[in-house]
């Protein structure tokens, strides 16, 4: 498995963001959903190294997140759900200096393959700052892949795109997780049941479902994941 949590906890003053989650995730795509405040981004910020953990283990492709911190980063791309970029920066100059972090041996090639992939092509001339919601996404997206990391995790990926950019980066998700582990957040259900193959459900810091999509819809006796998100977690209300 590539990324391995063991009773992971995260408290902030007196409140449990996250309160002794347990799971593993190999190659695949993981929808790891919950309602605001759940601990979703929590869990990815410690999973990337950027929140210590108050307590528990967490792994990336067997390097500790806390003892082996720059071995586990170098195995993970990131897109936070804020998105943070340069925006005085053009595209393709934001992808080079990606690159030049990662120590990338051909970075102009591997930028070109990686503007490709996500739709860029067309307006890879451009500043960051000129680019729409939804493109910027796609920067960001770009940013997270560039390096070839083994573990993806995408906080909300595809939020601003329009109905014809979410069907590319959609089937972009798809193809990634044939070789990769990608853990992706997301409050659309329908997304997660057109890319996901499993479902982790978290409410008030706890997992309260972990199963394949097809497995949580027959336990629960229906073939909507809207009900199943909203039984488990309506008392987050």
């Amino acid at each position: 498995m590539n990324v391995e949590v063991k009773e992971l906890t995260k408290v902030y003053g007196q409140q449990k963001a996250v309160d002794q989650i347990s799971f593993s995730a190999g190659t695949g795509v993981l929808g790891f959903l919950g309602p605001n405040g759940a601990g979703k981004s929590t869990t990815m910020k410690m999973l990337t190294c950027f929140l210590p953990a108050t307590s528990g283990t967490a792994s990336v492709c067997g390097f500790d997140v806390e003892k082996q911190s720059l071995q586990a980063r170098g195995q993970i791309g990131y897109l936070p759900e804020n998105n943070p970029l340069y925006l005085d920066m053009y595209i393709k100059e934001a992808l080079a200096f990606v690159a030049g972090i990662h120590k990338i041996a051909d970075p102009a090639t591997r930028i070109a393959e990686v503007i490709e992939l996500t739709g860029l092509t067309a307006e890879q001339h451009k500043k960051v700052g000129q680019l729409s919601k939804g493109y910027k996404q796609r920067v960001g997206l770009a940013q997270a892949i560039l390096h070839d990391p083994q573990v993806l995790i995408l906080d909300e990926p595809t939020s601003g795109l329009d109905p014809n950019q979410l069907i590319g980066i959609r089937q972009l998700i798809r193809d990634l997780g044939k070789t990769k582990t990608v853990i992706l957040s997301t409050h659309i259900m329908q997304e997660v049941e057109a890319i996901c193959d499993r479902v982790i459900i978290i409410n008030k810091g706890k997992i309260a479902a972990d199963d394949t999509l097809t497995g949580l819809l027959e336990a629960h006796g229906t073939n909507s994941l809207e009900t199943i998100f909203v039984k488990l977690t309506n008392n987050a209300a």
